[in-house]
């Protein structure tokens, strides 16, 4: 139940191979063999990549689906009114049990996506290049591409090129998350929103993207954006990369054309003939029907037609005989699990809907079906990522997309269907937290627990300025918990709100029913060793 996926699953093709070219000649392209199946690549101007971009209509595939060119032309333009060296960064912090296509892409074909960053780097005129990788194999692939091509972090270098290895985390993928590490701080999202592409790693404007974005870069760069639209959709022209799991005899990655059917890349995968849900996306994703997937093909705009979303590849159907519920509420708790526990809507939020789900598995009843949909609408659009937003998009899908269960557990005695775990998670039902050479990243709540005594509290707002994982303001003007947990990383906050309290309404006092030991947050500093947090 539950089978993590291994790093470089079985990979197929649709029609012509692009992304995958050499594939089957050997398990991965060093440079020698790369240039052989590709060939070499010219460079081209910051304005000629931009227009190459928009000619292809090639957005982002890491989920968000952002415009390319304009992401591009955003960084040159901050770099020149600013006067300073943009940077350069590839994401592949594929950190969701789901998704495997550009761990393939980092393990199989590296070149590939260093072609396309190295294009914009020359463009751009940057001097820095980062590849964000979670995983010990991406890594070890990525670092022997750099010295396959000479390239290293040397201050004499012209460019200066690395990996950086971050926790196995869902917040991880987030684009400030790694930011936030390259520049020496935890892998977790500030607390407030910025524009890579003004302030980025050091405060310079980074270009930062997916890795199959620039793979798709290096494709169109050398063939053409006309031979590049001869394959796909006329709107969306190209290939894209997919990873199929769930209730499937082949668990795989699938390179497809836009424009297939889907379920005919979920044949290939051997899903049920009438599978009872598939979701795309992933777990941030939406779920369709099994009437809707033969409408759809695959693309960002059909899927997003049907009520759908391409998000980051992940496609997972499930058969009829499991209950989508449960199916559902497993991913749920990992998704409560992955909050990096700073954000209140995220760390109390999301572990609230889920006990929302199980509670109507457990029968609730309408009662608890509406509280399910209340937590799921207040979370969005309040944490310090796209995770709150993407978790309550996928509790939303779920109750919606399966009604008639959803009637038999509210209304009845259940589905009367098993769990079969058919829906990918990581070894334990949780990632692996750790990073290389050091143990585990602290996260979650500490034994400290903070109170607010309504008689004296006059909703000064102060703690909410304070300690925003924890507090928010209602209406009226007054925090809207009594009591909360407090996070690891956020106890010299708690203690700092408490003293600076003007009405001397807040107390901290030791959480005696947890058995997490009492200790300060390290904070994880790539490189630099680990260092605590005095309270």
């Amino acid at each position: 139940m539950n089978e993590a996926l291994p790093d470089v699953p079985e990979v197929r093709v649709v029609g012509l191979p692009q992304l995958t070219s050499g594939f089957d000649l050997v398990e991965r392209l060093d440079l020698p063999m790369h240039l052989k199946v590709h060939g070499p690549l010219e460079p081209m101007g910051g304005e000629q990549l931009a227009q190459l971009s928009e000619a292809i209509n090639l957005k982002g595939r890491g989920g968000a689906g952002f415009p390319f060119h304009r992401k591009l032309r955003s960084v040159a333009e901050s770099a020149i009114k600013r006067g300073v060296r943009p940077v350069v960064v590839v994401n592949g912090s594929e950190d969701e049990p789901a998704c495997r296509k550009d761990t393939v892409l980092i393990n199989r074909a590296p070149h590939l996506i260093l072609d396309g960053a190295l294009l914009c780097a020359e463009a751009l005129g940057a001097r820095t290049l980062v590849v964000g990788v979670t995983r010990e194999s991406t890594q070890r692939s990525m670092e022997a591409a750099l010295a396959e091509r000479g390239l290293s972090n040397s201050r004499r270098s012209a460019l200066r090129a690395s990996v950086q290895r971050n926790p196995v985390r869902m917040v991880t993928g987030a684009a400030a998350s790694l930011i936030r590490s390259i520049d020496g701080g935890p892998a977790i999202p500030p607390g407030r929103k910025t524009s890579a592409s003004q302030n980025g790693v050091g405060g310079a404007p980074t270009l930062l993207s997916n890795a199959e974005t620039f793979a798709q870069l290096a494709i169109a760069a050398r063939i053409g954006p006309e031979r590049y639209g001869n394959t796909g959709l006329y709107d969306e022209p190209g290939t894209v990369m997919l990873t199929i799991s769930g209730a499937v005899a082949r668990p795989m990655v699938v390179e497809a054309p836009t424009g297939v059917p889907l379920r005919y890349v979920l044949q290939l995968a051997g899903a049920p003939p009438v599978p009872q849900g598939v979701l795309t996306g992933g777990y941030h994703g939406k779920w369709i029907d099994a009437a809707t997937v033969n409408e759809a093909i695959v693309s960002r705009n059909s899927l997003d037609a049907v009520g759908g979303s391409l998000g980051a590849g992940a496609i997972l159907p499930i058969s009829q005989e499991t209950c989508p519920l449960g199916e559902s509420l497993q991913v749920a708790k990992w998704l409560a699990e992955e909050s990096a526990g700073q954000c209140g809507p995220c760390y109390l939020g999301l572990p609230a809907a889920a006990r929302g789900l199980e509670d109507i598995l457990n029968g609730g009843g309408p009662a608890a079906l509406e509280a399910l949909k209340q937590v799921a609408k207040n979370v969005k659009r309040r944490g310090a990522c796209s995770h709150p937003d993407g978790s309550a998009m996928f509790l939303e899908s779920t109750i919606k997309a399966f009604t008639d269960d959803l009637a038999a557990h509210v209304l009845g005695n259940g589905c009367g269907r098993p769990v079969e775990g058919v829906l990918p998670l990581f070894e334990g039902g949780r990632a692996p937290t750790g990073v290389p050479g050091g143990e585990a990243e602290e996260s979650g709540s500490s034994r400290q627990k903070i109170y607010v005594d309504w008689t004296l509290c006059r909703g000064h707002g102060l703690c909410a300025d304070i300690l925003p994982e924890v507090f928010e303001l209602g209406a009226d003007g007054f925090p809207t918990v009594a009591q909360a947990k407090v996070p690891r990383y956020a106890e010299d906050k708690a203690l700092r709100a408490v003293r600076r309290c003007p009405a001397l309404a807040l107390r901290l006092e030791e959480d005696t029913r947890s058995q997490a030991p009492s200790r300060n947050l390290p904070v994880l500093s790539q490189g630099r060793g680990r260092r605590a947090l005095g309270r």
